[in-house]
């Protein structure tokens, strides 16, 4: 029923896979095996998002508070990292579907064999670009943005960059090289409603639809999945009638002042709308011009 309530996948699609931990208290385990059976999910959630189209999957495996957790939990993670990583550059999956993996944040602050598996998995994989898998290790969003402006300064002191030319395209060319396009969906798991310092630019500035569930992420399923994608959905579809909304009352203001430049207005509104909303734009204009819509000539 979720499947068929969906028409279009949003292009990008952001995870924090939250509530190991939690999960494997439940259980009765320590947390590494929390951690294992979160990335049976993360395996599972790579097949959805081939199966309905979405274009970029980034998860939100390690940040860089994550480093403060005991030596005793944080070796297993390393190790089940290094292991996923080389598990899939060498999945027939992978290959088959043409995933590109890459990692994003401060990688060289991991062991040297989790930055040997990155690289690996990186290398095997580079030529794919049907689905990016994009992969937050030592991740932290406002170290993300501070790397940015602080190389933005290194090079328009040494006069490589000047001032006028810093815009939103400079910053984005210096943020993380893997992500290559805004988000459209976070997802967080395990009940907390907050997006964690986790890709501000990509995501906060491109005012991303959030979905927060309950489970934990060994827990989550395709329902769950669904339901995310429908919250995306019906926050695009408000926005188009939104959109809409302030069209008209765009044309309907500059036709009390000037006729003509509401139909350039129009013009430029209807190539910007959705087919219904360029409708109700035109059919407002010829109101307000006294005429039948199907009699105007523009």
């Amino acid at each position: 029923m979720l499947r068929r309530q969906l028409d279009d996948a949003p292009a990008h699609v952001a995870i924090i896979q939250d509530g190991n931990r939690r999960y494997a208290r439940e259980q009765g385990d320590d947390a590494p095996e929390g951690h294992r059976e979160g990335a049976e999910t993360t395996e599972q959630v790579l097949e959805w998002c081939d199966e309905l189209g979405v274009e970029e999957l980034t998860l939100y495996a390690f940040s860089t508070e994550n480093f403060d957790r005991p030596a005793d939990e944080l070796d297993p993670l390393f190790d089940l990292l290094e292991s996923k990583l080389y598990e899939f550059a060498d999945a027939d999956r992978v290959h088959e579907n043409g995933v590109r993996i890459g990692a994003i944040g401060d990688v060289d602050r991991l062991p040297e064999r989790v930055r040997e598996a990155v690289a690996y998995a990186e290398s095997q994989t580079a030529g794919y670009d049907t689905l990016r898998l994009n992969i937050a290790l030592a991740y932290g969003g406002r170290s993300e943005l501070l790397g940015a402006a602080r190389e933005i300064a290194r090079e328009v002191e040494s006069g490589d960059l000047d001032p006028d030319d810093v815009d939103a395209t400079a910053v984005e060319a210096r943020l993380a090289r893997h992500t290559t396009r805004d988000v459209d969906l976070i997802v967080r798991t395990g009940g907390d409603e907050r997006t964690s310092n986790f890709l501000p630019w990509h995501a906060n500035g491109n005012e991303a639809a959030v979905y927060f569930c309950a489970p934990y992420w060994p827990e989550f399923s395709k329902a769950d999945f669904l339901r995310g994608l429908r919250t995306y959905e019906s926050r695009e579809q408000s926005w188009q009638q939104s959109r809409t909304e302030r069209a008209v009352a765009l044309v309907r203001a500059v036709t009390e002042t000037e006729l003509a430049d509401a139909r350039a207005v129009t013009r430029r509104l209807r190539s910007k709308l959705p087919s219904a909303g360029a409708q109700e734009v035109s059919a407002e204009l010829a109101r307000q011009r006294g005429t039948d819509p199907a009699d105007r000539a523009d």
